[in-house]
């Protein structure tokens, strides 16, 4: 933290960091995942090596 204009006292300083330090440990550990589970592209080594010539390709 840096005082931009005036000076502070140690006890405001204090004050202050302990506010932010209540607030940084109120919020959720890890936020909420969005989106798809998996990729939207595919693997091309995961992907079989042979298939049958009437299987659809999509």
């Amino acid at each position: 933290m840096r005082v931009e204009k005036g000076h502070a006292a140690p006890e405001e300083l204090a004050a202050l960091t302990a506010v932010l330090m209540a607030r940084a440990a109120a919020q959720p550990a890890a936020p909420a995942r969005r989106g798809r589970d998996t990729a939207g592209w595919r693997r091309l080594e995961r992907t079989p090596g042979f298939r049958a010539p009437h299987r659809g390709q999509g």
